[in-house]
């Protein structure tokens, strides 16, 4: 699908719905920083508290704003394999180049299930399709030999990694080696290490803020320049973490709203930043000149 960086973006809403004024915004900004593909309606997108009609909206949309200047992901996952396939489908008619698929939570199945739910879904579509690890949230971890198993099926084309355990990472990735599917850290603070280990790069959520900083680093990682990679990722790692302060997407909703991207805005049962959190977001970006 892409080497370098993906932006996780954001949906801005607003008391009304999706504010699509600021969406057409962010998605122009991320063009014009550099980004090497987009991926909406992912996690940070607050997929699970929009209407279907919504998410409809959200991706007609984007296929319309972006125009192929990029790649456009669409993330179609959660815990009903049918469903699933449903919202991988929609968004294959919408115009979608590629889905990115969660595992299964709440109903935590076993390395069997993953497998067959990867493989149900990827049959029901012709486009390319990312898996998405992240166990802390779902509860259900794609292990390393499962990874290299779903490499078996033909348009699983890449791993979406935040699992959070450079271990089981360095070990998937050498399964994965060969294979066509590519790893991508989910994680900004250990994008440089996973792009070492073998990565094609970052699916990030610093880069709704800050596109040109995470393209570079990624960028200088996948062409093998670790000395940049790795002191960009030094540089920039108290952002990092800060965006991070609280549940994501609230730090990076807030940092956005600051540079005029979009309205302060989280979808119940987020709430807004606290005092403490805004500190923390307002302290690393003004250590980085970016308000």
């Amino acid at each position: 699908m892409f080497q370098g960086a993906a932006t996780a973006l954001i949906t801005p809403f607003d008391e009304h719905g999706v504010d699509f004024d600021s969406l057409g915004k962010l998605l122009d900004a991320q063009i014009a920083g550099g980004i090497d593909a987009l991926l909406i309606c992912g996690t940070t997108g607050e997929p699970s508290t929009m209407t279907d009609a919504e998410r409809a909206s959200v991706i007609e949309y984007s296929v319309a704003r972006v125009r192929r200047r990029v790649p456009l992901i669409v993330g179609t996952g959660t815990n009903c394999t049918a469903t699933a396939i449903r919202n991988s489908v929609l968004a294959q008619q919408e115009g979608a180049d590629g889905i990115l698929v969660v595992t299964p939570y709440y109903n935590k199945c076993t390395q069997e299930g993953l497998y067959l739910h990867y493989r149900a879904i990827c049959d029901s579509v012709s486009i390319p399709v990312i898996a998405y690890n992240i166990p802390s949230r779902t509860g259900v971890n794609i292990l390393p030999e499962t990874a290299a198993r779903l490499a078996t099926i033909p348009n699983l084309c890449g791993l979406k990694e935040a699992c959070g355990d450079l271990e089981q990472i360095s070990r998937t990735a050498q399964l994965l080696r060969g294979t066509q599917v590519a790893l991508y850290s989910g994680d900004d603070a250990l994008a440089s290490d996973v792009i070492e280990m073998g990565g094609k790069g970052v699916i990030s959520v610093a880069s709704n803020l800050i596109p040109d900083v995470v393209h570079e680093l990624a960028t200088a990682g996948v062409r093998g320049d670790r000395t940049t990679a790795r002191a960009m990722q030094s540089d920039y790692d108290d952002l990092f973490r800060n965006l991070f302060c609280e549940v994501n997407p609230i730090p990076i909703k807030y940092a956005c709203s600051l540079v005029g991207l979009c309205k302060n805005y989280v979808r119940m049962p987020l709430t807004p930043i606290t005092p403490e959190g805004a500190r923390k977001v307002e302290q690393a970006m003004r250590a980085h000149r970016i308000i």
